[in-house]
């Protein structure tokens, strides 16, 4: 292969040090081809070079490398940290990989003095329980993460039955006179109109913990032994109390089976393989509760099955890199090194290779519990780089028993039925994909990348009104690419000038990119032009199209506007071309209608919640005091005590507001202003 390589690239392979390290390929555009890591960069990275891979996905692959990239590092378990890292981040082409979908939930106990019941915050005396997702506060605790917000939800529940704790924002709790409808159905202790005492509130608090720990037992000893305490000094009506708290978590542990093994924090990790595709299936224990699961879907698996393939026929492979690697001539040296070859069996399954790809990326940015049960052996050595990431002993259990071992094939079940669905789904969207580009005769040779991108404007009278772009390739639609534009300048419901603004705004960058590539294609991450740009509309909106197409000087087959049938009908829209073609209708039963009513759909449902977030913020300033200069805290409080919240501040009048204590004339005018 290394006649098809510079000079300077095979003597920069040449004098790279025999010492561990992470090496990236990076291909003549700049796009990243792999990312993988070496005990020995210098033999490792030279054998890509010195072997003839042929016509294999490794030799298209090697064919395409023009520059290489290292970094050297202190141990295998520090560069397997990096290589994963850079996976993560950098969605190398032939590694197998795991995207974030979003970050995980957790349940917040707001104030960091919670257990004393001290503090002059509310948040502080008397803590709140809330779902919570985003960066984490030391002020607050929090307890998870949790497989979904609905796993949050029934915990919130659970604990406002057993310790009825509150879960109101701090301006609602400040500003109440009566205690609220929570509080009547018993899911509230109505600390808001001091109904409970905050050192009694601050012992519910405790035991909340303890129960989101796992600690049932001691919690329920603890319960048992204050219960008779009062009752030893004739308190009967707090013993009672505490009663009805024991009944309600036994009850609460009964329904939500939590479980009585020694597992307080594991995770249960179930693979499956088919067809092409893979799923992780996580399942989480917390606090001795089985919180429920998550399926993850890796990219790059057809090109990594691919490479290992050709590594079983022979070429051998390193190991656990959490990605299928591409090198041939440094596996006889691992198969010799007698000690590797223990913690490492020199031929791997996909299966494991996709989950060590998984626990490597995963447990990135996500606390890693002690305890991982997998559905295959897991390599020693990420376990050990995992430790040493997390600053905690990390272990698996390959062969689980009893209740473990109940986990782990439920987890298998949820894993084969997850990758049934996507498979299925995907056939479907797949011919629905294929059926579009046959009827409006697009590229067939790569249905893979057809993108397509649809617009949509949307407003109430003319007012916030907004435009939105989602994106649709490799089958489904990528919600990480979607795009809203705020449109302004232009008068109110004039939706074809907001067409043209919106297009204008999108494909000048195109042309721009164009003009920088110098007529070759656009260097990666740069705008491109999609395969079909579709309008949500009929002639008039096909026509502004055409204009703005035509002025930058691009492609006008690529225009398709959908147009609405007879009494709008669902299952009746035609299409209309910018290009001068007639207008066709599918059919109601048409696999490529269906294709794409799901986009025009998608891209409508985007508009609308964007416009409407737009105008409430337009109406009530966002509903944020807090963004007004001059407005404390104490004056915040005052106004939201006076008017009852923020929609009562924004209807008030100047000198209504000149009235509130703090508040001059001049404030109240920049109050007015700011919430109308």
């Amino acid at each position: 292969m290394s006649d098809v390589h510079s000079d300077e690239l095979l003597a920069q392979v040449a004098s790279l040090p025999p010492l561990p390290g992470v090496y990236r390929y990076f291909d003549a555009q700049g796009g990243l081809l792999y990312v993988g890591k070496a005990r020995n960069l210098k033999k490792r990275v030279s054998s890509y070079f010195t072997k003839t891979h042929g016509g294999t996905r490794i030799g298209h692959m090697v064919g395409k490398i023009a520059r290489l990239e290292t970094t050297v590092v202190r141990s295998e378990a520090e560069a397997l940290l990096l290589e994963n890292n850079l996976i993560k981040t950098l969605n190398p082409r032939y590694n197998i990989l795991f995207r974030d979908d979003k970050s995980y939930p957790y349940l917040k106990i707001t104030g960091v003095a919670a257990r004393d019941g001290t503090g002059e915050q509310p948040g502080q005396r008397f803590p709140r329980v809330a779902y919570y997702r985003g960066s984490m506060d030391k002020r607050h605790r929090y307890f998870g993460p949790y497989p979904g917000a609905w796993a949050v939800k029934e915990t919130i529940l659970l604990l406002q039955k057993v310790f009825r704790l509150r879960t109101c924002e701090d301006t609602v709790f400040s500003n109440r006179t009566r205690p609220c409808l929570l509080y009547q159905i018993k899911r509230c202790s109505g600390p808001c109109v001091d109904l409970i005492s905050p050192e009694a509130y601050a012992i519910d608090v405790r035991n909340a913990d303890a129960m989101l720990r796992g600690e049932t037992k001691e919690l329920l000893q603890a319960l048992e032994s204050r219960m008779m305490e009062h009752s030893g000094r004739l308190e009967f009506e707090q013993a009672a109390d505490i009663r009805n708290q024991i009944t309600a978590l036994s009850r609460v542990l009964h329904q939500q089976a939590i479980e009585t093994v020694s597992d307080k924090d594991v995770d249960i990790l179930a693979v499956k393989v088919l067809g092409g595709r893979a799923c992780v299936n996580l399942a989480m224990v917390r606090g001795g509760r089985h919180l429920g699961d998550r399926p993850y879907f890796p990219v790059h698996v057809e090109d990594a099955a691919a490479v290992y393939q050709a590594e079983e026929g022979g070429e051998g492979s390193d190991g656990a890199d959490g990605a299928v690697e591409a090198e041939a001539a440094d596996a006889a040296a691992d198969a010799a090194d007698a000690a590797t070859a223990v913690l490492r069996p020199p031929q791997r399954s996909l299966e494991v290779q996709v989950l060590e790809a998984f626990i490597a990326q995963h447990y990135i940015g996500v606390p890693v519990p002690p305890v991982l049960v997998t559905s295959e052996p897991v390599d020693r050595a990420l376990l050990e780089a995992l430790s040493l990431q997390a600053g905690i002993r990390v272990s698996a259990v390959h062969q689980p028993r009893e209740q473990r071992r109940a986990w782990l094939e439920m987890a298998q079940k949820n894993a084969d039925i997850q990758l049934a669905r996507l498979l299925s789904e995907e056939g479907s969207q797949q011919a629905r994909t294929r059926a579009l580009a046959e009827a409006l005769d697009l590229p067939m040779d790569d249905l893979e990348t057809l993108t397509i991108e649809c617009f949509d404007i949307s407003h109430t009278a003319g007012e916030a009104t907004q435009a939105s772009c989602v994106v649709f390739h490799h089958h489904r639609m990528q919600s990480s690419e979607y795009r809203r534009y705020k449109i302004e300048g232009i008068t109110g419901g004039d939706d074809y000038a907001a067409m043209r603004q919106v297009l204008t705004r999108r494909y000048s960058k195109v042309v721009e990119a164009q003009r920088e590539a110098g007529g070759a294609d656009p260097a990666p991450g740069q705008a491109r032009l999609p395969d079909l740009v579709l309008i949500d509309g009929g002639k008039g909106q096909v026509s502004m199209a055409r204009e703005v197409f035509t002025e930058l000087g691009l492609d006008l087959t690529r225009i398709v506007g959908v147009e609405k049938g007879e009494g709008r009908k669902v299952g009746l829209e035609e299409l209309v071309f910018a290009d001068g073609r007639e207008k066709i209708y599918l059919g109601r039963d048409s696999a490529a209608l269906m294709l794409v009513a799901q986009i025009r759909d998608e891209a409508h449902r985007f508009a609308i919640t964007g416009m409407r977030a737009a105008r409430a913020k337009t109406r009530i300033g966002g509903g944020q005091l807090e963004e007004i200069p001059g407005v404390g805290p104490k004056k915040r409080a005052r106004l939201l005590q006076r008017f009852g919240g923020v929609r009562g501040v924004a209807a008030a009048s100047v000198e209504d507001l000149a009235t509130v204590d703090g508040i001059s004339v001049e404030l109240a005018q920049e109050i007015y202003r700011a919430l109308r």
